[in-house]
């Protein structure tokens, strides 16, 4: 059994994905702290000086904090569009990359073929044309 969870802990997609993993939250961290330290103080200042992070409800001795609810809702928006623009470039640059791979490449050879061809075709539709004339 621990042979067979080493080969599947070390394939390549299960280290990819657990370095996307460490990666994803770090960059939860950094908007976290976009969202909490830059965002809401503006958002705040723009609706009258209200500090989003305190703001909170108390129902029969249990405080509601609404407020850091709001700020995790922005959290959520904010790491879903990065994550978007970020897979939304990389598809761009793919399909670019792509392109660039599937432009298919004549040489002279393939070139010179192809007229050779072109031209036997309009020799044949020109004889045609002319057992055509006098048969009839």
């Amino acid at each position: 059994m621990w042979s067979e969870f080493k080969k599947f802990a070390l394939k390549g997609n299960v280290l990819d994905l657990a370095v996307g993993v460490i990666i994803g939250g770090a960059f939860g961290k950094i908007v976290s702290s976009l969202v909490e330290d830059l965002i809401m103080p503006l958002v705040g200042i723009l609706l009258g000086g209200v500090d989003f992070s305190k703001l909170e409800y108390t129902f029969i001795d249990v405080n509601i904090k609404y407020g850091a609810f709001l700020q995790t809702v922005v959290d959520f928006f904010i790491i879903s569009l990065s994550i978007f623009l970020f897979i939304r470039f990389l598809s761009r640059f793919k399909k670019k990359e792509e392109a660039t791979e599937a432009a298919p490449v004549i040489d002279k050879t393939e070139e010179l073929l192809a007229e050779i061809r072109d031209l036997l075709k309009e020799n044949q539709a020109i004889i045609s044309r002319t057992d055509e004339k006098h048969e009839s």
